[in-house]
């Protein structure tokens, strides 16, 4: 293969097809616009991100230097006035909002920036189909978020999504189900296994007993008794199973308390795998 830097082309150097045509170049600059010559000629500045408002790719005009004059200052200040007011439609206000308060939530549950970037997307198509319009910012974007978490199957849930929103569980709940419905979002089973790293962190269980819990989800999905179970759930109780069986002093209030369920779900999921497993 050979690349042609003048047409952007690569070409076979056997038969000359052309196999790719406008191959960006993403290289060094060939010269610096600074008077130093060590200046570092790399192409600089952000890559596009459907979590910015204007994808990352808007112009700002910058203040104006000292050595511009009165006259030429002014002038620029007004460009800048005027490129501002250019830029602020409702539809790039309510962007602004929504990604601001996306990253909030997103530092606050520790979650990668593909989480935020599948968020933003669903947000952005949520927009599309008018489904914000009516409704409270906050409450979308965040349910835009639990959505993008459940389709990575990143272990958070609806309440530890509802708590950094300062919303109610019920509300964020609701328009959870509307994007799923109104978006066609087919989002994968959740697995109770990857849960249980962040569960026994919390309550201060083993590593034997980790791996006991594991054990215990991989024979319970064998049996077909985790579908339709909250994995939450399912993975608190295969965690007080596990420290019973490894003798180990755990209480169900403790583990039910780092998984964010009640006792009595603990309770129940503890008897069904007990008599399903014969444990």
């Amino acid at each position: 293969m050979v690349l042609d830097a003048v047409s952007g082309e690569l070409i076979c150097s056997n038969c000359g097809f052309v196999v790719k045509d406008r191959i960006e170049e993403t290289g060094p600059e060939w010269r610096s616009f600074s008077d130093d010559q060590k200046a570092d000629r790399s192409r600089t500045g952000l890559p596009t991100s459907v979590a910015q408002y204007d994808m990352g790719l808007s112009t700002v005009i910058g203040p104006s230097g000292k050595t511009v004059s009165g006259n030429m200052r002014t002038t620029v200040e007004r460009m800048r006035t005027w490129d501002r007011r250019s830029q602020a439609h409702s539809t790039d206000r309510n962007m602004r909002r929504a990604f601001s308060e996306l990253r909030t939530f997103a530092e606050k549950l520790s979650l990668s920036e593909e989480a935020v970037e599948r968020a933003a997307y669903i947000y952005r198509k949520a927009m599309e189909r008018g489904l914000v319009r009516g409704r409270s910012i906050t409450t979308i974007i965040a349910a835009s978020l639990y959505a993008s978490v459940r389709d990575l199957s990143i272990p958070r849930s609806l309440k530890e999504v509802a708590s950094v929103s300062a919303l109610k569980r019920k509300d964020l709940a609701r328009d959870y189900r509307l994007l799923v419905r109104e978006l066609d979002l087919k989002m994968p089973i959740a697995d109770p296994a990857r849960s249980v790293p962040k569960i026994a962190s919390k309550a201060g269980v083993s590593e034997k007993a980790r791996r006991t819990a594991f054990e215990i989800l991989a024979r319970a999905k064998e049996a077909g008794i985790s579908s339709g179970k909250d994995p939450m759930g399912l993975a608190a109780a295969a965690i007080y199973i596990a420290s019973v069986l490894e003798g180990e002093k755990k209480r169900q209030k403790d583990i039910a308390k780092a998984a964010e369920v009640t006792e009595v779900t603990i309770r129940n999921r503890y008897k069904g795998l007990k008599v399903a497993l014969g444990i």
